[in-house]
């Protein structure tokens, strides 16, 4: 580890701190990698050492067997220790957690999900939701498995746009023929 912010087993530490501090959600170990590795000398077996070191000192907790959560114990540390991170470094890292934030948080209200119909075909139930319940939900039918996961993913990419293009269409008022 020479070059770059990430000097030794501290740095990656510190790095982590700074990064869980500012997720929003539980993180899996993959998650983590993808939001820390802001600095080429970084590898993943230095965080595969450092996580479970950070869960024994009392820094990180892991809840249900596979993601983590920042401490009490860690955010104070955090405070103590972000300003050594290297600005450019921290920057990244800081764009890096705001992206997944949002695209968690956005995951939390787009939901899909494909079932055997029991006629024929796939029944594909697509809701948007927001904080305060469902905004849209809507039942398609799909003549086969591939057509399904092809509905629900484009619905997952273009919720938004799917909800807008449906209240426009049905708050448009209609030209009278006359």
């Amino acid at each position: 580890m020479e070059g770059g912010f990430i000097q030794g087993m501290l740095d990656v530490k510190v790095l982590v701190l700074y990064i869980m501090n500012r997720a929003a959600y539980p993180i899996n170990m993959q998650q983590i990698y993808d939001l820390v590795y802001q600095d080429d000398k970084l590898s993943y077996f230095d965080l595969a050492q450092a996580v479970p070191q950070m869960v024994d000192t009392g820094h990180l907790e892991m809840i249900d067997s596979e993601r983590y959560v920042i401490t009490e114990k860690g955010r104070e540390a955090c405070s103590v220790t972000e300003d050594s991170i290297a600005y450019p470094v921290m920057l990244r890292a800081q764009t890096a957690v705001e992206q997944f934030n949002r695209t968690v948080r956005r995951s939390s209200f787009v939901r899909t999900s494909i079932e055997k119909s029991e006629h024929s075909g796939y029944a594909v139930h697509l809701s948007l939701n927001d904080e305060q319940g469902d905004l849209l939900h809507i039942d398609l039918a799909a003549p086969s498995q591939k057509h399904a996961h092809r509905l629900a993913k484009a619905f997952s990419e273009r919720a938004e746009v799917v909800y807008r293009v449906i209240m426009d269409q049905l708050l448009t008022e209609m030209k009278e023929d006359t």
